[in-house]
Protein backbone atom coordinates (compact mmCIF):
# COMPACT_ATOMS: atom_id res chain seq x y z
CA UNK A 1 0.00 0.00 0.00
CA UNK A 2 1.51 3.49 -0.79
CA UNK A 3 1.18 5.59 1.51
CA UNK A 4 1.37 9.71 1.74
CA UNK A 5 3.11 12.65 3.93
CA UNK A 6 0.68 13.39 6.43
CA UNK A 7 -2.09 15.84 5.30
CA UNK A 8 -1.63 19.55 6.61
CA UNK A 9 -4.13 20.37 9.64
CA UNK A 10 -5.66 23.58 7.31
CA UNK A 11 -6.79 20.38 4.57
CA UNK A 12 -8.11 18.49 7.52
CA UNK A 13 -10.30 21.48 8.90
CA UNK A 14 -11.51 22.44 5.18
CA UNK A 15 -12.68 19.24 5.15
CA UNK A 16 -14.39 19.51 8.26
CA UNK A 17 -13.72 17.03 11.24
CA UNK A 18 -17.37 16.14 11.54
CA UNK A 19 -19.53 13.80 9.07
CA UNK A 20 -22.48 14.50 8.43
CA UNK A 21 -25.15 11.80 6.62
CA UNK A 22 -24.65 12.75 3.17
CA UNK A 23 -20.87 12.98 3.76
CA UNK A 24 -21.08 9.78 5.50
CA UNK A 25 -23.15 7.85 3.09
CA UNK A 26 -21.19 9.09 -0.06
CA UNK A 27 -22.92 12.13 -1.38
CA UNK A 28 -25.90 11.71 -3.24
CA UNK A 29 -24.04 9.85 -6.31
CA UNK A 30 -26.97 6.84 -7.18
CA UNK A 31 -29.52 5.34 -5.18
CA UNK A 32 -29.16 2.81 -1.62
CA UNK A 33 -29.68 -0.48 -3.25
CA UNK A 34 -30.74 -3.73 -1.29
CA UNK A 35 -27.25 -3.84 0.68
CA UNK A 36 -25.63 -7.02 1.81
CA UNK A 37 -25.49 -8.81 5.21
CA UNK A 38 -23.05 -11.24 6.53
CA UNK A 39 -22.94 -13.03 9.13
CA UNK A 40 -26.30 -11.49 10.49
CA UNK A 41 -24.93 -7.95 10.13
CA UNK A 42 -25.26 -5.53 7.06
CA UNK A 43 -22.48 -4.51 5.32
CA UNK A 44 -23.10 -1.06 6.56
CA UNK A 45 -26.55 1.20 5.63
CA UNK A 46 -28.31 0.77 2.34
CA UNK A 47 -27.58 4.38 1.55
CA UNK A 48 -23.97 4.18 1.89
CA UNK A 49 -21.40 4.70 -0.83
CA UNK A 50 -20.56 1.11 -1.24
CA UNK A 51 -23.83 -0.25 -1.76
CA UNK A 52 -25.45 2.34 -4.06
CA UNK A 53 -26.86 1.97 -7.02
CA UNK A 54 -24.65 4.05 -9.73
CA UNK A 55 -25.81 2.80 -12.73
CA UNK A 56 -27.66 6.09 -13.85
CA UNK A 57 -25.59 8.96 -12.09
CA UNK A 58 -24.19 11.45 -14.21
CA UNK A 59 -20.44 10.55 -15.75
CA UNK A 60 -17.95 13.00 -14.55
CA UNK A 61 -16.45 15.92 -16.48
CA UNK A 62 -12.78 14.48 -16.12
CA UNK A 63 -14.14 11.09 -17.01
CA UNK A 64 -11.89 10.80 -20.22
CA UNK A 65 -8.57 12.22 -18.93
CA UNK A 66 -9.10 9.82 -15.35
CA UNK A 67 -9.52 6.95 -18.10
CA UNK A 68 -6.77 7.49 -20.16
CA UNK A 69 -4.19 7.95 -16.76
CA UNK A 70 -5.46 4.58 -15.67
CA UNK A 71 -4.70 3.03 -19.00
CA UNK A 72 -7.71 2.47 -21.86
CA UNK A 73 -5.58 -0.38 -23.29
CA UNK A 74 -5.12 -2.39 -19.59
CA UNK A 75 -7.63 -4.75 -18.87
CA UNK A 76 -9.40 -5.82 -15.44
CA UNK A 77 -7.76 -8.37 -13.85
CA UNK A 78 -9.33 -10.57 -10.87
CA UNK A 79 -6.91 -10.23 -7.79
CA UNK A 80 -7.72 -12.97 -5.76
CA UNK A 81 -8.74 -17.11 -7.00
CA UNK A 82 -9.26 -20.37 -5.68
CA UNK A 83 -7.09 -20.71 -3.79
CA UNK A 84 -5.09 -18.47 -1.38
CA UNK A 85 -4.59 -15.48 -3.65
CA UNK A 86 -6.82 -12.42 -2.36
CA UNK A 87 -7.26 -10.81 0.71
CA UNK A 88 -9.03 -13.28 3.06
CA UNK A 89 -11.35 -12.45 6.32
CA UNK A 90 -12.26 -14.17 9.17
CA UNK A 91 -15.78 -13.88 11.13
CA UNK A 92 -15.62 -14.77 15.21
CA UNK A 93 -18.19 -14.83 17.88
CA UNK A 94 -18.67 -12.12 19.90
CA UNK A 95 -17.14 -13.60 22.75
CA UNK A 96 -13.95 -13.24 20.92
CA UNK A 97 -10.79 -12.54 23.25
CA UNK A 98 -9.50 -8.86 22.24
CA UNK A 99 -5.46 -8.80 22.16
CA UNK A 100 -3.50 -5.98 21.96
CA UNK A 101 -2.46 -3.91 18.80
CA UNK A 102 0.91 -2.21 18.58
CA UNK A 103 1.07 0.05 15.54
CA UNK A 104 4.15 0.97 13.98
CA UNK A 105 3.90 3.45 11.69
CA UNK A 106 0.00 5.07 11.34
CA UNK A 107 -0.21 5.03 15.18
CA UNK A 108 -2.07 8.47 15.42
CA UNK A 109 -4.43 7.91 12.21
CA UNK A 110 -5.10 4.16 13.95
CA UNK A 111 -7.67 3.36 15.85
CA UNK A 112 -6.59 2.05 19.39
CA UNK A 113 -6.66 -1.37 20.57
CA UNK A 114 -7.46 -3.87 21.96
CA UNK A 115 -9.25 -6.21 18.69
CA UNK A 116 -10.61 -8.98 18.80
CA UNK A 117 -8.61 -10.33 16.24
CA UNK A 118 -7.17 -14.31 17.04
CA UNK A 119 -3.52 -15.35 16.95
CA UNK A 120 -4.77 -18.10 13.79
CA UNK A 121 -6.82 -14.86 11.46
CA UNK A 122 -5.02 -15.16 8.07
CA UNK A 123 -3.28 -12.62 6.41
CA UNK A 124 -3.04 -12.14 3.18
CA UNK A 125 -0.23 -12.75 1.42
CA UNK A 126 2.22 -10.33 0.11
CA UNK A 127 3.62 -6.88 1.25
CA UNK A 128 0.13 -5.40 2.09
CA UNK A 129 -0.21 -8.38 5.06
CA UNK A 130 -3.92 -7.37 5.78
CA UNK A 131 -6.18 -9.23 8.39
CA UNK A 132 -9.64 -8.50 8.36
CA UNK A 133 -12.52 -9.73 11.00
CA UNK A 134 -16.15 -9.16 11.46
CA UNK A 135 -17.42 -10.04 15.07
CA UNK A 136 -21.01 -11.33 15.09
CA UNK A 137 -23.36 -9.75 17.47
CA UNK A 138 -21.49 -6.33 17.75
CA UNK A 139 -21.62 -6.43 13.67
CA UNK A 140 -18.07 -4.18 14.11
CA UNK A 141 -15.61 -5.04 11.40
CA UNK A 142 -11.78 -4.70 12.19
CA UNK A 143 -8.86 -4.03 10.06
CA UNK A 144 -4.95 -4.40 9.74
CA UNK A 145 -2.43 -3.40 7.39
CA UNK A 146 1.46 -4.64 7.85
CA UNK A 147 0.38 -7.21 10.52
CA UNK A 148 2.33 -9.56 12.10
CA UNK A 149 1.45 -12.05 14.62
CA UNK A 150 3.27 -11.05 18.39
CA UNK A 151 3.62 -13.33 21.47
CA UNK A 152 0.49 -11.67 22.80
CA UNK A 153 -1.05 -10.35 20.01
CA UNK A 154 -0.54 -8.22 16.85
CA UNK A 155 1.60 -5.39 15.58
CA UNK A 156 0.86 -3.28 12.44
CA UNK A 157 1.52 -0.25 10.33
CA UNK A 158 -2.28 0.74 10.66
CA UNK A 159 -5.41 -0.65 11.83
CA UNK A 160 -9.17 0.68 11.26
CA UNK A 161 -12.56 -0.49 13.41
CA UNK A 162 -16.07 0.07 12.20
CA UNK A 163 -19.77 -0.43 12.88
CA UNK A 164 -21.54 -1.91 10.04
CA UNK A 165 -24.91 -0.40 11.00
CA UNK A 166 -23.09 3.17 10.66
CA UNK A 167 -22.30 5.29 8.10
CA UNK A 168 -19.34 7.21 9.40
CA UNK A 169 -16.57 7.65 7.85
CA UNK A 170 -13.10 8.16 9.24
CA UNK A 171 -11.88 11.40 10.39
CA UNK A 172 -10.20 13.68 7.82
CA UNK A 173 -7.34 12.69 6.22
CA UNK A 174 -6.73 9.06 8.22
CA UNK A 175 -5.73 6.72 6.77
CA UNK A 176 -6.94 3.37 7.45
CA UNK A 177 -5.98 -0.23 6.67
CA UNK A 178 -6.47 0.85 3.30
CA UNK A 179 -4.63 4.29 2.08
CA UNK A 180 -8.00 5.73 0.92
CA UNK A 181 -9.25 5.44 4.39
CA UNK A 182 -11.89 3.08 3.63
CA UNK A 183 -12.73 -0.18 4.75
CA UNK A 184 -11.65 -3.11 2.80
CA UNK A 185 -13.93 -5.48 3.38
CA UNK A 186 -17.56 -3.94 1.83
CA UNK A 187 -15.19 -3.77 -1.56
CA UNK A 188 -14.39 -7.64 -1.65
CA UNK A 189 -15.74 -9.77 -4.50
CA UNK A 190 -17.10 -13.20 -2.32
CA UNK A 191 -17.56 -16.06 -3.71
CA UNK A 192 -20.87 -16.80 -1.71
CA UNK A 193 -22.27 -13.83 -3.04
CA UNK A 194 -21.99 -14.96 -6.74
CA UNK A 195 -22.34 -18.45 -6.59
CA UNK A 196 -25.32 -18.79 -4.25
CA UNK A 197 -27.09 -15.50 -4.54
CA UNK A 198 -25.71 -15.24 -8.28
CA UNK A 199 -25.79 -11.15 -7.89
CA UNK A 200 -23.31 -8.60 -5.88
CA UNK A 201 -25.05 -5.81 -4.67
CA UNK A 202 -22.10 -3.48 -3.27
CA UNK A 203 -19.15 -1.76 -5.24
CA UNK A 204 -15.75 -3.87 -5.54
CA UNK A 205 -12.46 -2.29 -4.74
CA UNK A 206 -10.00 -1.93 -7.23
CA UNK A 207 -6.24 -0.04 -7.28
CA UNK A 208 -4.25 1.91 -9.93
CA UNK A 209 -0.88 2.68 -10.81
CA UNK A 210 -1.29 6.21 -9.96
CA UNK A 211 -3.49 8.86 -7.99
CA UNK A 212 -3.60 12.54 -7.53
CA UNK A 213 -2.78 14.18 -4.23
CA UNK A 214 -6.35 14.28 -3.29
CA UNK A 215 -9.63 12.31 -2.55
CA UNK A 216 -13.59 12.35 -3.13
CA UNK A 217 -16.02 10.81 -0.31
CA UNK A 218 -16.28 8.33 0.86
CA UNK A 219 -11.89 8.45 0.86
CA UNK A 220 -10.89 10.06 3.33
CA UNK A 221 -7.21 10.04 3.08
CA UNK A 222 -4.76 10.10 -0.44
CA UNK A 223 -1.85 9.20 -1.27
CA UNK A 224 0.27 10.56 -3.66
CA UNK A 225 2.75 13.66 -4.06
CA UNK A 226 1.28 14.29 -7.17
CA UNK A 227 -1.07 17.10 -8.37
CA UNK A 228 -1.60 16.23 -12.35
CA UNK A 229 -5.96 17.18 -12.26
CA UNK A 230 -5.77 14.21 -14.96
CA UNK A 231 -5.17 11.59 -12.30
CA UNK A 232 -8.29 9.84 -10.55
CA UNK A 233 -8.41 10.86 -6.92
CA UNK A 234 -8.57 8.35 -3.59
CA UNK A 235 -12.52 7.52 -3.53
CA UNK A 236 -12.70 7.91 -7.29
CA UNK A 237 -16.39 5.69 -8.43
CA UNK A 238 -15.96 4.22 -11.90
CA UNK A 239 -18.30 2.12 -13.83
CA UNK A 240 -18.51 -0.11 -16.75
CA UNK A 241 -20.41 1.44 -19.52
CA UNK A 242 -23.96 0.26 -19.74
CA UNK A 243 -23.21 -0.41 -23.73
CA UNK A 244 -20.74 -2.78 -23.35
CA UNK A 245 -21.71 -5.84 -24.22
CA UNK A 246 -22.02 -8.35 -22.04
CA UNK A 247 -23.54 -11.86 -24.01
CA UNK A 248 -20.09 -13.11 -24.55
CA UNK A 249 -19.36 -13.93 -20.99
CA UNK A 250 -21.07 -16.56 -18.71
CA UNK A 251 -20.96 -17.48 -15.14
CA UNK A 252 -18.87 -15.74 -12.61
CA UNK A 253 -17.55 -13.21 -14.64
CA UNK A 254 -20.89 -12.16 -15.74
CA UNK A 255 -22.46 -11.54 -12.56
CA UNK A 256 -19.18 -9.79 -11.72
CA UNK A 257 -19.27 -7.58 -14.43
CA UNK A 258 -23.05 -6.92 -14.11
CA UNK A 259 -21.85 -5.01 -10.62
CA UNK A 260 -19.72 -3.08 -12.25
CA UNK A 261 -22.51 -2.01 -14.42
CA UNK A 262 -24.69 -1.20 -11.57
CA UNK A 263 -22.43 -0.51 -8.59
CA UNK A 264 -19.34 0.19 -9.97
CA UNK A 265 -16.00 0.20 -8.58
CA UNK A 266 -13.68 2.61 -5.91
CA UNK A 267 -10.36 3.88 -6.32
CA UNK A 268 -8.92 2.63 -3.02
CA UNK A 269 -5.22 2.12 -3.32
CA UNK A 270 -2.59 2.55 -5.82
CA UNK A 271 -0.93 -0.62 -6.76
CA UNK A 272 -1.29 -1.67 -10.31
CA UNK A 273 -4.47 -0.38 -13.00
CA UNK A 274 -7.68 -2.52 -12.90
CA UNK A 275 -6.65 -5.63 -10.40
CA UNK A 276 -10.21 -5.67 -8.55
CA UNK A 277 -9.94 -7.36 -4.92
CA UNK A 278 -11.89 -10.47 -3.49
CA UNK A 279 -11.80 -13.18 -0.66
CA UNK A 280 -9.73 -16.48 -1.96
CA UNK A 281 -12.32 -19.44 -2.27
CA UNK A 282 -12.46 -22.89 -3.52
CA UNK A 283 -15.76 -22.26 -4.91
CA UNK A 284 -14.09 -19.98 -7.13
CA UNK A 285 -14.27 -20.79 -10.83
CA UNK A 286 -10.60 -19.87 -12.10
CA UNK A 287 -11.37 -20.34 -15.46
CA UNK A 288 -14.52 -17.70 -15.54
CA UNK A 289 -12.25 -15.59 -13.61
CA UNK A 290 -9.79 -15.29 -15.93
CA UNK A 291 -12.50 -14.43 -18.77
CA UNK A 292 -12.91 -10.91 -17.33
CA UNK A 293 -9.25 -10.25 -18.47
CA UNK A 294 -11.14 -9.51 -21.63
CA UNK A 295 -12.50 -5.91 -20.60
CA UNK A 296 -10.58 -3.14 -20.90
CA UNK A 297 -9.98 -0.07 -19.89
CA UNK A 298 -11.39 1.86 -22.36
CA UNK A 299 -15.24 -0.31 -21.26
CA UNK A 300 -15.09 2.49 -17.83
CA UNK A 301 -15.86 5.60 -17.53
CA UNK A 302 -15.47 7.95 -13.88
CA UNK A 303 -19.25 8.60 -12.26
CA UNK A 304 -19.64 12.39 -10.76
CA UNK A 305 -19.64 11.78 -6.85
CA UNK A 306 -18.74 14.78 -5.06
CA UNK A 307 -15.88 17.72 -4.54
CA UNK A 308 -12.20 16.86 -4.27
CA UNK A 309 -10.73 17.31 -1.15
CA UNK A 310 -6.73 18.27 -1.55
CA UNK A 311 -4.04 19.56 0.65
CA UNK A 312 -4.43 22.96 -0.28
CA UNK A 313 -8.18 23.09 0.05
Amino acid sequence: MARKVLISAAAVLAAGAGVGAAAAAGGDAGTPGPGTTVAGCPVFPADNAWNRDISQAPVDPRSDAYIRSIGLDGHLHPDFASKTYGIPFKVVARTQKRVPIHFTDYGDESDKGPYPVPLGAPVEGGSDQHVIVLQRGTCRLYELFGAQRTARGWSAASGARWSLRSDRLRHAGWTSADAAGLPIFPGLARADEVVRARRITHALRVTVQRTQKAYVSPARHFASADTDPDLPPMGLRLRLKASYDLSSFHGQARVILQALKTYGLIVADNGSSWYITGAPDRRWDDDDLHDLGRVPGSAFEAVKTGPLTTADA
